[in-house]
């Protein structure tokens, strides 16, 4: 790639829509417009991870992810090499392997929890972009995926909402919200906040075909 890609970071916390919006940019743009890479891919094996003073491991730290790699690729992204790495399953030993592969693209979205906590990370970015959304929807959203998408139980949801991912939030995203260039409010929902960064996504990747 002669031209250097054009790096968006998208933070917020867990049940902010982060997610719900990655989603709807790929169903309107093609990979061959936007890479797009997700943080939760890069979570280290269990075993590797901290245990609180119950017993529960806490996924919610900066160190939980696999930092040094995602740097890698990320670089490696931006020299026009692809990048091929495992699905992150959850935990789950029964889930099957998949073989991800993100080809480099003229943007790249990186997005995840700590994506402004890392420092180097941060200095990558081009945009940053931040998920706001009150405290008990966010709680209301992370029941709905872990208690129905995962099976979770609900007493572990909230122990795990109240003693790791709140306080996470409070010390590793939410200091970050002033850093942010463009606040994206999705209480009722972000369709706005979407059509603002799609209309803008759209005239980089015509600067993009032009260049």
């Amino acid at each position: 790639m002669s031209n250097k890609p054009y790096i968006i970071g998208i933070t917020g916390g867990s049940g902010s829509g982060k997610t719900t919006f990655i989603k709807q940019i790929k169903e309107e743009f093609s990979e061959k417009e936007i890479c797009i890479l997700s943080m939760d891919e890069y979570y280290r094996p269990r075993d590797e991870q901290d245990v609180d003073d119950e017993g529960i491991v806490n996924f919610d730290k900066p160190k939980s992810i696999d930092k040094k790699a995602l740097l890698r690729d990320v670089h490696l992204l931006i020299e026009g090499t692809p990048v091929n790495l495992p699905r992150y399953n959850f935990n789950n030993k029964d889930a099957e392997p998949v073989m991800l592969t993100f080809h480099p693209a003229p943007i790249i979205i990186i997005e995840g929890l700590f994506t402004f906590h890392y420092k180097k990370l941060r200095k990558l970015l081009d945009l940053k972009v931040y998920f706001h959304a009150k405290e008990n929807l966010k709680v209301i959203r992370r029941i709905k995926r872990d208690q129905v998408e995962r099976n979770y139980p609900i007493e572990d949801v909230l122990y795990r909402y109240e003693n790791h991912v709140l306080p996470a939030f409070e010390k590793y995203i939410k200091p970050y919200i002033e850093a942010a260039d463009i606040v994206v409010n999705n209480n009722k929902d972000f369709q706005r906040g979407y059509n603002v960064v799609a209309g803008f996504l759209k005239n980089k990747c015509a600067e993009s075909k032009q260049s």
